[in-house]
């Protein structure tokens, strides 16, 4: 898939852990896990602002497109 979902490294920038992210965001820790391992096939909006704030950063840090030609 093209979209890179990099949860992981954001945490470790803040030292957070998946269960304190999840329950900060409304997510259970299932949910994160597959964000974070790339098998998710969407993600809603309000997910993702609630995402960026808590981890205190923008969409792109945390999503990613690499062309796979």
């Amino acid at each position: 898939m093209p979209i890179i979902v990099r949860i992981d490294v954001e945490l470790a920038r803040r030292k957070m852990s998946v269960g304190e992210f999840a329950e900060r965001v409304g997510l259970t820790p299932a949910n994160v896990s597959v964000l974070k391992n790339g098998r998710a096939k969407a993600i809603r909006f309000s997910t993702l602002d609630a995402m960026c704030r808590v981890l205190e950063c923008q969409p792109g840090d945390i999503l990613e497109f690499v062309d796979e030609e």
